[in-house]
């Protein structure tokens, strides 16, 4: 028997291990996975190659329809195109992760990226896996089950410098404080900020091993499936 699509919501702020734990459980339960924040991420890369003034709401907002986003949704290689180029790489750049929260917040931004967020999660054959920072609130606000991630500022700066070793690492402290200005950011933003939603189980990471939040999720989700 198929077991029946179930759209599942994941938002908290970064380095709680929101896409580590999506695509493990996205894998494990043949669901697709999608990361909502790399579709912002190449929103913004693209303004930025295009000479945007990314500090520039009114520019922003005109362009915002201009570029072709294209996100594949295959949790063991998920993928994410701009006009047909892949950007996997360009958009994790330190360029690209301070201008991103500017860009988010800009209301024609999240209306492009969200239809498109919407377009992806209802075409997943088999259910999907959103993992961002408003799946649960405003783009999917009837998952079929909602996580929040939470972790301590110390851990989440520790997880993200360990991410970004020979790449774009910075110290611990100003990580930390990189970490906490875009979490300001995107919560006290207008259109969607960050937020848990009411319905949505809150599961606090800072002391859990990733194999223990992974376990945790597909056990919420089985139970959901079951009812």
């Amino acid at each position: 028997m198929t077991a029946t699509p179930v759209i599942v919501a994941i938002d908290g702020p970064a380095g709680t291990g929101k896409s580590s734990t999506s695509k493990a459980v996205a894998s494990r339960l043949g669901l697709g996975f999608l990361d909502t924040g790399a579709q912002y991420r190449a929103m913004t890369w693209w303004m930025l190659a295009h000479g945007v003034d990314v500090n520039d709401p009114a520019k922003v907002a005109a362009a915002a329809g201009e570029p072709a986003i294209v996100s594949g949704t295959d949790p063991l290689g998920p993928t994410i195109t701009v006009d047909g180029e892949d950007v996997s790489g360009p958009i994790r750049s330190q360029e690209v992760s301070a201008a991103v929260s500017a860009v988010s917040a800009v209301p024609e931004v999240r209306a492009v990226i969200t239809a498109l967020q919407r377009s992806i999660a209802a075409a997943a054959p088999t259910g999907i896996v959103a993992e961002g920072r408003d799946i649960g609130t405003t783009v999917l606000p009837d998952a079929d089950v909602k996580i929040f991630l939470t972790a301590s500022p110390e851990v989440r700066a520790a997880r993200r410098s360990a991410e970004l070793r020979g790449k774009d690492a910075a110290g611990l402290a100003a990580t930390q404080a990189a970490l906490l200005k875009r979490d300001a950011a995107d919560s006290a933003r207008k259109a969607s900020p960050l937020a848990k939603a009411a319905d949505a189980i809150e599961v606090d990471t800072s002391e859990l091993t990733l194999e223990q939040v992974i376990q945790c999720v597909v056990t919420l989700i089985e139970e959901r499936r079951r009812r």
